[in-house]
């Protein structure tokens, strides 16, 4: 994609384009701006199942829709709090492992990875993954590989996950040590180019040993 192209798609990015009215309708700047919603779409979409099964009365439950899950209750098949898997960045699609499991306890938890994808520049070897920057367009040269975050709605956790992607490791902890109710496990790349973890200590105590 040529700069000018990139520059003129611009045009239409940014909430400030964008007003939502105290009467819920939404006025664009620009007909041809769009909202995108897929960074909280399958969270949000598992809150809105939750709320209604625990409407019909059901106490204990597990719901998982693309690798996003929140949990009430127990595993009653164990009697016992419900066991959530964290994949290695080693993972197959054919061949899944696991690089860590933790107990959730009512709580919601996402993940999002830039380990699959991505493309390596022919000429520099940088790795560029599918994450864009909202504020250039261009795809991210990110050190985070992946990101696991709680939080009490799968929402949240969704759009926390997604961000911590685009945002990089130093200014991710950062958010972190200011946020209440969301804990994460990032998986990053230090300068060296070595495979490093980043875990909140939310996160540390729910971890089996």
């Amino acid at each position: 994609m040529t700069d000018y192209k990139l520059d003129s798609m611009m045009n239409y990015v940014g909430f400030n384009k964008v007003k939502l009215l105290d009467n819920g309708k939404i006025v664009k700047e620009n007909p041809k701006i769009y909202l995108d919603f897929n960074s909280i779409a399958k969270g949000y979409t598992i809150d809105k199942i939750v709320e209604s099964i625990a409407n019909e009365g059901i106490e204990n439950l597990r719901v998982e829709l693309g690798g996003e899950i929140r949990v009430i209750g127990k595993n009653l098949n164990y009697n016992d709090n419900w066991t959530i898997g964290i994949e290695s960045i080693e993972s197959k699609i054919n061949n899944r492992a696991v690089r860590a499991r933790l107990k959730l306890i009512n709580k919601s938890i996402a993940g999002s990875g830039n380990f699959r994808k991505y493309r390596i520049d022919s000429i520099t070897k940088k790795r560029y993954v599918h994450t864009i920057n909202p504020l250039n367009g261009k795809a991210e040269q990110s050190d985070v590989l992946s990101s696991y975050v709680i939080a009490n709605t799968c929402a949240k956790a969704d759009g926390y996950a997604t961000a911590f992607m685009a945002m990089g490791i130093e200014k991710s902890k950062k958010l972190l040590s200011e946020l209440e109710k969301i804990d994460a496990y990032l998986v990053y790349s230090d300068s060296l180019g070595e495979t490093k973890t980043y875990i909140t200590k939310g996160f540390k105590k729910l971890i089996i040993k």
